[in-house]
């Protein structure tokens, strides 16, 4: 497939941390972006953030629990 050049303005953050990104993945900036306009574009991260969204639904209060008993100080006693 031929490729064509986009230019884009960003914030400074944006851009390093779209750098990083495609850094940690083992990516080109342009195939970053390519990754995330298709996901984007198939409805991959839709159902992704639908998938963990349900998921968080459904067992939060595993969560709760798990962070209130870090929170309790050790040895104390409900009264």
């Amino acid at each position: 497939m031929a490729k064509t050049q986009l230019g884009a303005r960003v914030d400074e953050d944006v851009a390093e941390l779209a750098k990083k990104r495609a850094a940690d993945l083992g990516l080109s900036i342009g195939d970053y972006l390519a990754r995330l306009v298709h996901d984007d574009a198939s409805g991959l991260r839709a159902r992704a953030v639908d998938a963990a969204s349900r998921f968080l639904a459904e067992h939060q209060s595993v969560f709760d629990e798990a962070e209130d008993a870090q929170q309790t100080p050790r040895g104390a006693h409900a009264a």
